[in-house]
């Protein structure tokens, strides 16, 4: 097929917006491929709607085939469904009602309405089913940033697994699995499939594809060794041993006045921060504090924090903190605090300097088992100079994009909502769930991410808007109209620049917009009908005869 730029709407932009830092964003407004209507929220033009449904359609072609069946949900739900599930309380979730009251949700995935669907499957003798569909999500993000990184709305393709047991989910979850590596390579994009936090989804293993960028929401922890790979929220690893004072008896108490980092509690006690403590009281949804407790020289990870405490909790307020350890933020601790104590694993041996819950005082030597109790689990954040839990390498930071999550749900929603079906064994089950998502929008800014120069986009072969850009110089058209024909005789998708414009602005467009072939048609070509072919990749350049055009890539 031939485009004649002369009649796209291919608005094209020399700068770029004033607002955008990641390279994704930049390329794909100046290219005119996207253009924002509201925070989050991105209309696709002609040149983007085409590169996303080439993505679809990979994922469309790798769905179908391993038997997954292709259906269409409604975005509208309603809400007594997400209630069922427990999870109508997310913020994340835009609510509304109808004029008669009822109360629906716009979902950010659709796994209450597959497991409803579901409970129409009545005997093992129909199981397994591998379902999927393209749909609109919303989510009410509250810091849409990036352009197609961090939305409000957007397109995703997930897919949900339905099995009479865990041994059935486990061979559809590889299924699956092997589905997404074939929909990533086709694409051509760079993935690493990584253990990941399921979060909301809940269930029992969650795995990330993450795609390394320069801008991106997740950071993706490799080891330099190649045996080891997880999205950070996840990511365990191995700090340095810290170096501790003389062990003592019990616990000292210390005056430290206006004392309130650990940088300055390690100065002014000459003491290393990885022999501190930091506490971060959170409030759970039933306004119970509890005590997250690393290392001085740690972060807390949150995720780990939420998962390990298997229910919601954000950070306390003041007035929360002065309640629950009567005292200032700065000066908290874990000895004589009665409620919840979640520890970092690496408290679990040595003396640590702590807050003594009296505003301006610390405790030296304090111990867990000995002067505290706590839960004990991994909840802080890897970083620089941490070594990899499987062979002690280096382990090595990433910004990366997440472009595929999947999931084993086992039966959290299909039980909640009454999925149930008749065993061989004549008793009857719950069906086991598997639910897998991929975000077009997302493997497109990718794709960018990846693959750009100073010049524009550099589209992999397969999800390019066109194969080939033809750009004809004025007074040679009657060569380019035979050379764009040629190409698209010979199976191409042409983009045919037929504007009326100096040549500098169309080669500058042509490289901005970024197909994988350019071919020049100038005066040249109407003295020895020949044209100039250039590969956007690698920059070779060769002279063919129209004739030829097609044959030779």
């Amino acid at each position: 097929m031939i485009a004649r730029a002369s009649q796209l709407f291919l608005p094209t932009l020399r700068d770029d917006p004033a607002d955008a830092e990641a390279a994704s964003h930049k390329l794909l407004v100046r290219g005119g491929y996207v253009r924002q209507l509201g925070a989050g929220l991105w209309t696709y033009m002609p040149l983007g709607w085409r590169v996303h449904r080439k993505v679809e359609q990979i994922i469309r072609e790798e769905m179908d085939a391993i038997g997954s069946q292709e259906m269409l949900g409604p975005v509208l739900t309603p809400a007594e469904l997400w209630k069922q599930t427990g999870r109508y309380g997310s913020p994340e979730l835009f609510k509304l009602k109808d004029r008669f009251d009822r109360e629906f949700v716009l979902p950010l995935t659709h796994e209450e309405t597959f497991a409803f669907h579901s409970a129409e499957i009545q005997s093992y003798k129909q199981l397994p089913q591998l379902w999927y569909h393209f749909q609109t999500k919303d989510r009410d993000e509250p810091r849409p940033r990036g352009g197609l990184l961090r939305v409000r709305e957007f397109i995703m393709k997930d897919s949900y697994s339905l099995d009479r047991d865990q041994a059935g989910l486990d061979a559809s979850f590889e299924k699956n699995r092997g589905a997404y590596d074939r929909i990533f390579e086709r694409c051509g994009l760079t993935t690493y499939y990584v253990e990941a936090e399921p979060g909301m989804m809940g269930g029992s293993e969650s795995y990330d594809y993450l795609a390394p960028s320069g801008s991106g929401e997740n950071t993706l922890v490799t080891c330099e060794n190649g045996d080891y790979a997880a999205d950070i929220e996840i990511a365990r690893a191995v700090p340095r041993a810290p170096m501790f004072p003389d062990t003592l008896a019990a616990p000292e108490e210390i005056e430290t006045p206006n004392t309130t980092t650990i940088e300055a509690l390690a100065q002014l006690l000459d003491v290393d921060e990885a022999a501190t403590s930091k506490a971060m009281p959170y409030t759970k949804d039933d306004g119970t504090v509890v005590l997250a407790l690393v290392r001085g020289d740690d972060r807390l990870e949150e995720a780990k924090l939420l998962a390990a405490l298997g229910a919601n909790a954000r950070p306390a307020t003041e007035e929360e903190i002065r309640a629950a350890f009567g005292a200032e933020p700065g000066s908290l601790g874990p000895v004589g605090f009665t409620g919840e104590v979640i520890a970092d694993e690496l408290l679990r041996e040595g003396q640590f300097v702590a807050g003594a819950n009296r505003t301006g005082w610390h405790l030296r030597g304090v111990e867990q088992g000995r002067d505290f109790q706590a839960g004990f689990a991994d909840i802080r954040t890897p970083r620089e100079g941490d070594r990899c839990p499987n062979c002690g390498g280096a382990l090595r930071f990433q910004t990366a994009i997440e472009v595929g999550h999947i999931f084993k749900l086992g039966t959290k929603y299909t039980e909640a909502l009454g999925a149930t079906f008749l065993d061989e064994d004549g008793q009857e089950k719950t069906i086991v769930m598997g639910s897998y998502g991929i975000g077009p929008g997302r493997v497109m800014a990718a794709a960018v991410e990846q693959f750009h120069d100073e010049r524009g986009i550099v589209w992999p072969k397969e999800i390019a808007p066109y194969d080939v850009h033809v750009v004809v110089i004025k007074g040679a058209e009657e060569v380019g109209e035979a050379a764009a024909q040629a190409l698209s005789d010979a199976g191409f998708d042409v983009l045919l620049d037929d504007r009326d414009g100096r040549p500098g602005e169309k080669f500058a467009d042509a490289d901005l917009i970024g197909c994988p072939m350019r071919v020049t048609v100038g005066k040249k070509s109407l003295e020895d009908g020949k044209v100039d072919v250039k590969h956007r990749v690698t920059g070779e350049e060769t002279r063919l005869a129209v004739s030829e055009l097609g044959k030779k890539e």
